[in-house]
């Protein structure tokens, strides 16, 4: 009898531990309905199922990001940190012996970072990542072939591998080792290989593309089609948008938007609303895009994007001539929202500046909006045209002519004019030296990808080096992972 009761518990704890972590059919529809925003369904389908499951602990963490990320709800944020810490507690009690055990751990992490980091706390969100990168390069050593772990650590070692050499001593310090092409090749492991994470992976990839390195016309197709193939996900929905914007691709972009699925069980997404202004403005529907960026005030209760959706509205009337009218927007950047993403600084540099101009003017300055807004959207023959109305004497201020050559360089290129793009390049980055704005570094970054297409090596490392080394403006985050990037390829 003795023997049966230990045959019995053994087999029995045997099953129980292997279920700590198996991605069984709740699991699956879970996952399924939280990744397209489907947050209510997605915890149903998890409050239903009574079995205790370290995947079911990831897919709640997994929801409340979503939640956090698209709401910027400050009382949930303070639950969410205690949820994590339970969560976490929980997660220690399961399986030691399963590669899912710090895998979850990571992942609950991951998380808390990427939340923190939304709410403006850097130092506290970075330490999350770094405790993350540990419980990652742990679990790789002892399971080298568990492929769900890869797709994190695949992530962190392409964020690593583009940190910019003045940060870089920073994580050979905290231990913190990666490169971009073990990170996509740990990521394309996990897109072959893995059924559950593949979409995810994928998209983690394609957002790398187009945040940190570049997309090939074939790269960028290949997401277009991934995107069509996911149309009920509205989270990959949203960053198709964003990249086509992103990519200069606005028209297709507004078109996608315009015929995504309604639906009543996604999480209310008002930043979409934004979106739609955006394109509007950039194709100089001013009044159309002020009402929706009034909209997307109406509907978010969050704090990013909220002084650069005032500076829009200021835009909207400007444009148009209605300059009192748009001046009270601007006044009102100031006394909202917060200055965490790039988007907020700018809206904040520019108010500041443009009050403080004295007397104003205006006229010259219109002229360069309009060309960068149409240049933005990817209509490139409207803002030749505007510029070609203009020389560098049109205008009385040096950033202003720094502008002006940028601009003309960007749509020279994208219009494949090479020729004409660099020394419009150069002589923006002669107008920024030793200044604040980021027309010279930009400028710079774009004169090394032309030089890297071209494959002459040494003037492309040359113009890279040179993109990082401007200091303090509104860009430089993102011009400097850029540029590392490139010299990392």
């Amino acid at each position: 009898m003795k023997l049966y009761f230990f045959i019995f518990t053994f087999f029995w704890f045997r099953v129980a531990v292997a279920a700590d972590f198996e991605i069984n059919q709740t699991v699956q529809k879970a996952y399924s309905e939280i990744i397209k925003t489907k947050l209510s369904s997605g915890r149903a389908i998890l409050d239903n199922d009574k079995h205790t499951n370290g995947l079911k602990i990831y897919l709640k963490s997994y929801a409340d990001l979503i939640q956090l990320l698209i709401t910027e709800d400050r009382i949930f944020y303070e639950q969410f940190i205690d949820n994590q810490n339970s969560r976490l507690a929980f997660v220690e009690n399961l399986d030691k012996k399963s590669p899912y055990y710090r895998f979850i751990q990571a992942e609950i992490r991951l998380h808390t970072a990427f939340v923190k980091l939304k709410f403006g706390h850097e130092v506290k969100g970075s330490w999350e990542i770094i405790k993350a990168y540990k419980l990652l390069e742990a679990n790789a050593k002892e399971f080298p072939n568990f492929l769900p772990n890869q797709k994190s650590l695949g992530l962190l070692h392409v964020l690593i591998g583009s940190t910019p050499e003045n940060y870089q001593w920073v994580a050979n310090l905290l231990g913190l080792k990666g490169n971009i092409q073990q990170g996509l090749s740990e990521l394309q492991n996990v897109i072959e290989n893995d059924d559950f994470f593949r979409n995810e992976a994928q998209l983690i990839d394609y957002l790398i593309h187009a945040y940190i390195l570049k997309f090939t016309p074939n790269k960028l197709a290949d997401f277009q089609d991934f995107i069509r193939k996911n149309q009920e996900n509205q989270l990959f929905l949203f960053f198709g948008i964003t990249t086509l914007m992103k990519e200069g691709n606005s028209e297709l972009a507004f078109t996608t938007l315009e015929n995504r699925k309604i639906d009543k069980n996604y999480l209310p997404f008002p930043f979409l609303e934004y979106l739609k202004a955006e394109i509007l403005l950039q194709k100089g529907d001013y009044p159309t895009a002020s009402k929706w960026y009034q909209s997307f005030l109406s509907k978010y209760k969050g704090f990013n994007f909220v002084k650069d959706t005032y500076y829009k509205l200021f835009l909207c009337y400007w444009l148009e001539n209605e300059d009192i009218k748009g001046v009270q927007f601007l006044q009102k950047v100031s006394t909202v929202g917060e200055t965490i993403v790039e988007s907020d600084k700018a809206a904040a540099k520019f108010a500041n500046n443009f009050l403080a101009q004295k007397p104003q003017k205006p006229i010259a300055q219109k002229i360069l909006m309009k060309a960068r807004l149409a240049f933005d959207g990817g209509y490139y023959e409207k803002a030749l045209t505007l510029l070609s109305n203009a020389t560098e004497n049109s205008f009385s201020q040096i950033s202003d002519r720094a502008e002006f050559n940028y601009r003309k360089g960007r749509i020279f290129q994208k219009m494949n004019q090479i020729a004409q793009a660099i020394p419009a390049f150069e002589r923006a980055m002669a107008l920024s030296e030793n200044q604040t704005w980021s027309f010279g570094a930009s400028s710079a970054l774009q004169l090394g990808y032309i030089y890297q297409a071209k494959n002459d090596k040494p003037k492309a490392k040359k113009y890279f080096e040179k993109a990082i080394s401007y200091k303090k403006h509104e860009y430089k985050n993102s011009v400097d992972n850029k540029a590392k990037a490139a010299l990392n390829e």
